[in-house]
């Protein structure tokens, strides 16, 4: 038997960590997404014992700060591609200058730097994750999806979904329709 399954990541990420961080004893708040305050001076060795509990789920503590702020950036992206409501109608350059407070020159050099790819880049290949899922659960149309998503219009959708994917969004929905059989 197999059973189709759909999770929110950032509410399981935010399960495990809390239940980790009790199980250690370790008081804490969730300051944002992907930041924790811990309220207490913490041992070097629970530290470590965090560390590891967590690392069994792909959940890792950034020491880095670049590393750091590079998560910062891409939890942002992130948080704008999956808005709900409406079209965005910043652009993405001022948004994250603006949430971030650095200019978007500096975000933009020290994201390529860390990660080897472009924001840009980055934010494409969420925006066609974000397609996907709202093609296959959300049945919306590829005028809908163009419009959540900030294109300029269905074929430049179209174009980018097929130049990540390599599958045109019809034939993507006809592979998913026929594997779900």
């Amino acid at each position: 038997m197999r059973l189709q399954i759909k999770y929110d990541i950032n509410i399981a990420c935010k399960v495990i960590l809390q239940e980790q961080l009790e199980k250690i004893g370790i008081p804490f708040t969730v300051s944002g997404m992907g930041e924790l305050e811990i309220d207490d001076k913490v041992s070097p060795i629970s530290l470590i014992e965090l560390a590891n509990a967590i690392q069994k789920y792909g959940i890792k503590i950034i020491d880095n700060p670049k590393n750091a702020f590079v998560q910062r950036v891409k939890d942002t992206i992130i948080e704008i591609v999956h808005q709900e409501n409406a079209q965005q109608t910043l652009k993405v350059s001022v948004y994250l200058a603006e949430k971030l407070n650095f200019s978007y020159g500096y975000i933009s050099t020290v994201f390529s730097e860390v990660t080897h790819t472009s924001i840009e880049n980055f934010i494409i290949i969420h925006k066609i994750e974000r397609a996907k899922v709202l093609l296959v659960e959300k049945n919306l149309t590829l005028t809908e999806i163009a419009w959540l998503l900030n294109y300029s219009s269905v074929a430049h959708l179209s174009n980018q979904f097929k130049k990540t994917t390599g599958l045109t969004p019809t034939a993507f929905l006809r592979i998913i329709k026929k594997r779900s059989e």
